[in-house]
C-alpha cells in the first residue's frame, strides 16, 4: 500500500532499525558512570552528538537530543524567551508556523508576553521585510520555519536571520521538515527537529542552541543534555536517530531530483486529471517531496477514506478532516481554498508508478465523491448558466441543500446554515448560474471553513466576492456574478 504522508512521519529507515537492533546491546547502560558499561554508553552517545551535529551544521556541545520535536521547540522558545527576558517579552512568529510553535507563543502571549504573528503570501511565504518590520527593541525571539509541513514552501531563513542579527535578536528555526535535505543555511541561533520526520525511531528531537546566545532552560534543573532536556538519555533511539540523519543525507541529493520530477509529473497532472482543483504552494522554492492541492465540492474526510479504500495513505488540512472543524491555520493564513485538500508528501524510495496509480485513482474518487454531494455539473468546465428552473431548485439538488429565495431585485439568498464544508460552496455554484451578470447570491452559513472557501472560490471561478457580514445564527457572504 502506497504511504504518501512522509511529512507526518516518514518510514523507518533500513539503516536505523539496524542501528537501533545493534545498540540495544551496548547502550542500555547510563552513561553517567565511569564502568565499562557506561563508557561504551557514552561512546555511543558522543559519536551520535558529532553525527547529528554534522549534519545541523553545529558544534558537538552546541547539540542536545530530546525526546520529541515538540519538546525541542518548547525547550527552544521558552529557555530563549526566559534567557532574554531583561531585554524584553516580545515574540515574532509567522502565521504558518507548526503547531507547537504557535502553542508555545499563545501560551507566553497568556502569560503576559506580547505576540506579532507575520503574514504570508498565498504561497505560504513569509516577505523578509515584513519580518524585519515585526522586530521591535524589546523583541527577546524571533521564530521562523525552515520550510513548511502543509504545502512545502521553503521561507527565506538565512535572509531573515541576517535581518535579526542586525537587530541583536535570537532566531529559532522549526527545521523538522527541511533537515533530512540539507543543513539550514543562515545564521539562526536555536534550532528543533524531529528524528520520525526522516527516517529515524519516534521519542528523539534535536535541540541545537549557539554559543553565545542567552539561553536559560525551564523546570527544575538536570545534570544531562546541557539542563535542556531532563532524564535519562534513549540512546539506542538517538543512535538510530543520528546514523538515519547521516544515510539519507548521502542519498539526498539523488532523491531529491528524483522525487520532484514525480512531484512535478502531480502538479502538472492534477489540474489536468481533477477539474475545479487548486494547488497550493510556491512552485519552485519548495521542499521536493510535497505538495498540496484542494479539489472544489469536496468534502475531505470522504476523499481521504475513499483514497484510503484504494490503498493510499494521505493527509489533508482539510477543515472537513479535523475535529474542531476549522480550517487549518496554514491554509487559513494563505487566503487558499480548504475543502477537498490533499497533502501528498513521497518518502525516500517511492516508485514512479505508484504516482501514476495515484493519478489515475485520484480521478475517479473525486468524481465519486462529487457525485455523492450534488456537485454542479459546471465543475468540469467554465461556470454557465444553470437552465430552467428556480435558485431553489438548484440549491435543493442533492446533499440535502438549503432553499434559495430570490430578492426583489433578483438577487439570490441561499440558507446553509448548518450544513458544513463543502455544501456551502456547492449551493452557492448551483444558484450563481441563475442569476444575471451583476447579480449578487447571498450564502447564509455557519460552517468555519466557509469563511475560507467562498472568497478562494470567488477567485477560482472569476466571480467578485462583496464580503461578509454577521446574520442571526452565522454569517452572510456575498458574491457579484461577473461571468
Amino acid at each position: 500500500m502506497p504511504y504518501f504522508d512522509a511529512a507526518s512521519s516518514a518510514p523507518l529507515h533500513p539503516v536505523a532499525r539496524q542501528a537501533l537492533q545493534a545498540s540495544l546491546d551496548e547502550g542500555w547502560a547510563d552513561p553517567a558512570r565511569l564502568y565499562r558499561e557506561g563508557r561504551r554508553a557514552r561512546l555511543l552517545l558522543d559519536a551520535a552528538r558529532e553525527a547529528a551535529a554534522e549534519a545541523v551544521g553545529c558544534r558537538p556541545d552546541e547539540l542536545s537530543f530530546t525526546g520529541s520535536g515538540t519538546q525541542s521547540v518548547h525547550s527552544g522558545i521558552y529557555g530563549s524567551l526566559s534567557g532574554r527576558r531583561r531585554v524584553g517579552r516580545h515574540l515574532v512568529v509567522s502565521s504558518v508556523e507548526h503547531s507547537s510553535v504557535l502553542h508555545s507563543a499563545a501560551s507566553h502571549e497568556a502569560a503576559g508576553g506580547s505576540l506579532t504573528e507575520v503574514a504570508v503570501d498565498r504561497t505560504g511565504r513569509v516577505s523578509p521585510e515584513a519580518y524585519a518590520a515585526a522586530l521591535r527593541p524589546d523583541t527577546a525571539l524571533a521564530a521562523l520555519q525552515s520550510a513548511n509541513h502543509e504545502v512545502g514552501t521553503l521561507q527565506p531563513v538565512a535572509e531573515v536571520a541576517e535581518l535579526c542579527r542586525a537587530a541583536e535578536v535570537p532566531l529559532f528555526v522549526d527545521a523538522a521538515q527541511s533537515l533530512a535535505w540539507g543543513p539550514v543555511e543562515g545564521a539562526w541561533s536555536i534550532l528543533a527537529a524531529s528524528a520520525h520526520k526522516w527516517g529515524g525511531p519516534a521519542g528523539v528531537g534535536l535541540l541545537a542552541v549557539r554559543k553565545g546566545v542567552r539561553f536559560a532552560p525551564q523546570g527544575p534543573p538536570d545534570e544531562r543534555e546541557s539542563g535542556r532536556a531532563p532524564g535519562f538519555e534513549n540512546i539506542p533511539a538517538i543512535v538510530a536517530a543520528a546514523a538515519s540523519l547521516r544515510a539519507v543525507r548521502a542519498e539526498a541529493e539523488a532523491e531529491a531530483a528524483r522525487l520532484r520530477d514525480l512531484v512535478d509529473l502531480i502538479r502538472a497532472r492534477v489540474v489536468e486529471v481533477v477539474p475545479e482543483v487548486e494547488v497550493v504552494g510556491d512552485p519552485v522554492r519548495r521542499l521536493p517531496h510535497l505538495v498540496t492541492f484542494s479539489c472544489l465540492y469536496v468534502d475531505g474526510e470522504t476523499l481521504l477514506h475513499e483514497l484510503d479504500r484504494a490503498e493510499f495513505s494521505v493527509s489533508s488540512g482539510s477543515s472537513c478532516t479535523s475535529s474542531t472543524l476549522t480550517p487549518s491555520h496554514v491554509l487559513r493564513a494563505m487566503g487558499v481554498l480548504s475543502e477537498g485538500n490533499v497533502r501528498v508528501s513521497l518518502p525516500f524510495g517511492t516508485p514512479a508508478e505508484d504516482v501514476d496509480r495515484f493519478l489515475d485513482v485520484l480521478t475517479w474518487v473525486v468524481t465519486a465523491v462529487r457525485t455523492k454531494l450534488g456537485a454542479p455539473a459546471a465543475a468540469a468546465g467554465p461556470v454557465t448558466a444553470a437552465g430552467p428552473g428556480t435558485a431553489s431548485e438548484a440549491a435543493g439538488a442533492g446533499a440535502g441543500a438549503g432553499a434559495g429565495a430570490a430578492a426583489g431585485n433578483g438577487d439570490l439568498t441561499v440558507d446553509s446554515l448548518g450544513r458544513l464544508c463543502p455544501i456551502p460552496v456547492i449551493e452557492l455554484a448551483k444558484a450563481i448560474g441563475d442569476l444575471p451578470v451583476g447579480g449578487v447570491v447571498t450564502v447564509l452559513a455557519d460552517d468555519e471553513a466557509a469563511r475560507l472557501d467562498i472568497p478562494a472560490w470567488c477567485e477560482m471561478r472569476d466571480q467578485e466576492y462583496l464580503g461578509e457580514h454577521p446574520v442571526d445564527g452565522g454569517t452572510a457572504y456575498r458574491v457579484r456574478r461577473r461571468s
